[in-house]
C-alpha cells in the first residue's frame, strides 16, 4: 500500500478514560458531546489505515452513547442487524486499546464477535435476523422470569429482509417487553423531526401518560354494554388516525409495537431521555431514529455508498489508495453484461442492494428498464428471476456468494426444479478477507455441484469469465459461475466472448509425474507451482477444469489412468467440494489404485485477515501446491491437505 496516511494524534482525555459502559455512565452529561467527537475520530483514522465499513458506523456514535447510557449489558441483550454500524460500540465497550488491529490477521472482527467480548452477544454479518434472535431472547428471558432487556439495532436497509418482516410478526403477537432500535439513515430528517417531535415523543412515552393512557382505555372497555365498547373502538379509531397521519409507524403498530418517532438520532438529549422512558415500557416498542450516514466526515456524508465499505484512504481528501472501483473480476462481468445486454434485449440484470458491489452500475445507468435492484432480499430475487425466466426472458442473478446462500432453497425449488435458464454470478466466491466467515465464499461449490439441471463454472481468468457467462446465456438451463475478488490473472479480454463446450475441462501444461487439476482462481498458482517443480525435475501437468458440474469425465479418468497421482485443489470447503466430486467418478470408475490429494478449506470456519494470508494459512499459493506436489510424487501425501503444514514434508533441495 503506498502513500499510507500518517497517524492523526488527537487528544482522548474521555475516550482515554472509557474501559467499560459503567464508565460512560458515570460521565457527566456535558462530556458526551466531546466523546462523540472522540469516538468519530478514532474510528475515522483507524478505517483510514485498515479499511472498513464507514458510514454506517459514524452514523451511530450518539445511538450508541445514548444506549449504553440508559441500558447495561451485558446484563442487557443487545443484537446488531449486520453489525457493521458496531464500531462505535466496540471501542465503548473495553476495545479501544485494541480497536487499531481493526479486521487484521488475530485482531478485532469488523463485526459482533462472541468470542471477542462478552458485550457481544450474537455474532452477526448478514442482515435481517436481529429481530428474530432478539424475539428469541426475550421469549427466554420470560421463561426464565428475567427482568433484563433485550435491544435489536436495526438498519433500515435490513426491513427489505423478509425475515425481518417474520420476526416483527412474532415478536408483536407475543406481546413480550422488546425494544427495537429502528436506525433510519436513508431518508432526510422531516420538520416533524426536531424540538416539537423530541417533545412529544418524551410526553408520549413519559411513564404517566402511558400509565394514564392506559387506564383510559381499561375504564372504556370496562363500561357496561354496547356504549363502552363504542367509546372504546371510536377512541382506538381517533387514535389510528391520528398516528397514521403525523407519523410513519401505523405499520409498527398494526404489527402489535408501540412506535415511537422519528427522534433525531444525533440529538444525545432526546435519545437519552426517550430511550430511558421506553426502558420503563413492558410490552414490545420500536424506537425510529433518523441519522446522517457518515455524519461527522464530509466525504462520506457526500458520498455514503463510497464509504460504506471502504478500503484504506488518505483522511484529508478521501482519497482510497488501492485502485479504486470494482475488482478485475467483477468489473469484466460488469462491462460483459453492458456488452451483451447490446444485442440481446431478453437480458436482464438483478442484484440484491449491490449495484456497485457487483460491477452492474454501468448497466443500470445504460439498461434501466431492464435492471431490478430488489434490496436486501436474495430470497425474492431468486423467484423474482425465475418469474422473469418463465417469460422467455434471461435474468442474471449477481450476488455475493455468501448472500446467495440465503436464497438456497429458491435456486432448488424454483429454479433447478423447473429448469429455467437462470445464471447465477456468484461474485467474491472464495476467501474474501478482513470480513471474516460470515463473508467467505467457500461453501457454493459444495451446495451447487448437487443440484439437477445445473451447469455450475469456475473461471481461471478474467476472459474465461466473459466467455462463461455468454455460454450461460446461450445454454438455456440454470447456470452458476463462481469467480473470485482478486486482481485475477491480467490477461486480455477478447473483443467478443466466444461459446465454451460445456462440460469440457482444458489441458494448460502437459506433464507426467502427476497431475494438478486446479479450480478456477487456483490455475495461475498451479501454473507457478508446476514452473518451479520443473525446476527440480518434477513434472506436473496443469488441468483447468472450467466446469464443477458436468465433470470432464473423460478428461479426469484418463489422468487418472495414465499418471495416476493428482493433486486437486479448490478455494472451497473440502467436505462435499471439487475434490470430493472428483472422488466419486474414481470410485464409479472403479479406479481404487490413483493416488490423490485435496487442498481446500477445512472442516471449520475461516477467521478474518487478508486474502492473501489466508491462502497462505490452508496452503492454497505456489508454495504449498508445491509441497503438496513432493509428498504426493514421494508416496507421503495420501492425505487431505487441511491446513498450513499439515500432513507436509519439507521441500527437497
Amino acid at each position: 500500500m503506498k502513500n499510507k496516511p500518517k497517524t492523526i494524534t488527537m487528544d482522548s482525555s474521555i475516550l482515554d478514560s472509557i474501559n467499560s459502559p459503567e464508565d460512560l455512565k458515570r460521565l457527566p452529561f456535558e462530556s458526551l458531546e466531546a466523546l462523540s467527537g472522540e469516538v468519530r475520530k478514532l474510528i475515522i483514522e483507524t478505517v483510514s489505515e485498515r479499511g472498513g465499513h464507514l458510514a454506517s458506523s459514524l452514523g451511530v456514535v450518539e445511538l450508541t452513547i445514548a444506549l449504553l447510557r440508559v441500558f447495561s449489558p451485558p446484563d442487557d441483550r443487545f443484537v446488531f442487524d449486520v453489525g457493521h454500524q458496531a464500531y462505535a460500540y466496540k471501542i465503548l465497550t473495553g476495545r479501544r486499546d485494541m480497536f487499531h488491529s481493526l479486521r487484521s490477521k488475530g485482531g478485532i472482527s469488523g463485526f459482533p464477535k462472541r468470542r471477542e467480548s462478552k458485550y457481544d452477544f450474537f455474532d452477526t454479518g448478514h442482515a435481517g435476523n436481529a429481530i428474530s434472535v432478539a424475539a428469541g431472547l426475550a421469549q427466554a428471558r420470560c421463561i426464565d422470569r428475567n427482568a433484563h432487556k433485550v435491544v435489536a439495532i436495526v438498519g433500515d436497509g435490513s426491513l427489505t429482509c423478509g425475515v425481518s418482516y417474520e420476526g416483527l410478526n412474532q415478536a408483536g403477537a407475543a406481546e413480550k417487553d422488546l425494544i427495537i432500535i429502528l436506525n433510519d439513515n436513508e431518508m432526510s430528517i422531516s420538520p416533524n423531526v426536531g424540538a416539537m417531535a423530541g417533545y412529544l415523543n418524551r410526553i408520549m412515552t413519559g411513564q404517566l401518560v402511558t400509565r394514564f393512557r392506559d387506564e383510559i382505555k381499561n375504564i372504556l372497555k370496562n363500561l357496561p354494554g354496547v356504549m363502552g365498547r363504542s367509546i372504546y373502538s371510536m377512541a382506538r379509531q381517533l387514535e389510528d388516525a391520528l398516528k397514521g397521519f403525523v407519523t410513519p409507524g401505523r405499520l409498527f403498530e398494526d404489527l402489535g409495537f408501540n412506535y415511537v418517532g422519528p427522534i433525531d438520532g444525533h440529538h444525545l438529549k432526546h435519545l437519552i431521555e426517550t430511550l430511558t422512558n421506553v426502558r420503563r415500557f413492558r410490552k414490545p416498542v420500536l424506537v425510529h431514529t433518523i441519522t446522517c450516514k457518515g455524519k461527522g466526515y464530509c466525504q462520506a456524508e457526500e458520498n455514503p455508498s463510497r464509504f460504506h465499505g471502504v478500503g484504506p484512504f488518505e483522511i484529508e481528501s478521501g482519497k482510497v489508495y488501492s485502485s479504486g472501483g470494482p475488482a478485475p473480476y467483477t468489473k469484466v462481468f460488469g462491462d460483459t453484461m453492458v456488452k451483451l445486454a447490446a444485442s440481446d434485449p431478453k437480458i436482464i440484470a438483478i442484484t440484491a442492494a449491490m449495484e456497485y458491489g457487483t460491477g452492474l452500475a454501468e448497466f443500470g445507468q445504460i439498461y434501466p428498464e431492464r435492471f431490478f435492484d430488489v434490496g436486501i432480499a436474495e430470497q425474492h430475487g431468486v423467484v423474482f428471476a425465475a418469474g422473469l425466466a418463465l417469460e422467455g426472458y434471461k435474468p442474471v442473478v449477481a450476488i455475493y456468494s455468501t448472500f446467495i446462500q440465503r436464497g438456497y432453497d429458491h435456486i432448488i425449488h424454483d429454479v433447478c426444479m423447473q429448469n429455467l435458464p437462470v445464471v447465477f454470478a456468484m461474485d467474491r466466491a472464495g476467501i474474501v478477507g478482513e470480513d471474516g466467515p460470515t463473508h467467505h465464499g467457500v461453501f457454493d461449490i459444495a451446495f451447487t455441484r448437487n443440484l439437477p439441471n445445473l451447469v455450475a463454472m469456475a473461471p481461471s481468468n478474467e476472459d474465461e469469465l466473459a466467455d462463461m457467462l455468454f455460454t450461460a446465456l446461450k445454454i438455456g438451463v440454470p447456470c452458476a459461475i463462481r469467480y473470485p475478488r482478486a486482481k485475477g490473472a491480467g490477461v486480455d479480454v477478447k473483443e467478443f466472448p466466444e461459446f465454451i463446450q460445456v462440460g469440457r475441462g482444458k489441458v494448460v501444461k502437459q506433464g507426467t509425474d502427476l497431475a494438478i487439476i486446479a479450480l478456477g482462481s487456483m490455475v495461475g498458482a498451479a501454473l507457478k507451482a508446476s514452473d518451479i517443480l520443473m525446476a527440480t525435475g518434477v513434472s506436473a501437468a496443469v488441468i483447468n477444469p472450467r466446469f464443477v458440474k458436468p465433470l470432464d469425465r473423460e478428461l479426469i479418468v484418463n489422468l487418472a489412468r495414465s499418471i495416476g497421482k493428482l493433486l486437486i485443489i479448490e478455494e472451497g470447503v473440502l467436505a462435499g467440494g471439487f475434490g470430493s466430486a472428483i472422488l466419486e467418478l474414481l470410485g464409479d470408475e472403479g479406479l481404487t489404485n490413483v493416488k490423490v490429494v485435496r487442498m481446500g478449506i477445512p472442516d471449520e470456519f475461516v477467521d478474518h485477515g487478508t486474502r492473501e494470508e489466508l491462502l497462505s494459512d490452508y496452503g492454497l499459493t505456489s508454495e504449498g501446491i508445491v509441497m503438496a506436489a513432493y509428498n504426493l510424487k514421494s508416496g507421503t501425501g495420501l492425505m487431505n491437505f487441511t491446513s498450513s503444514g499439515h500432513g507436509l514434508g519439507a521441500i527437497p533441495h
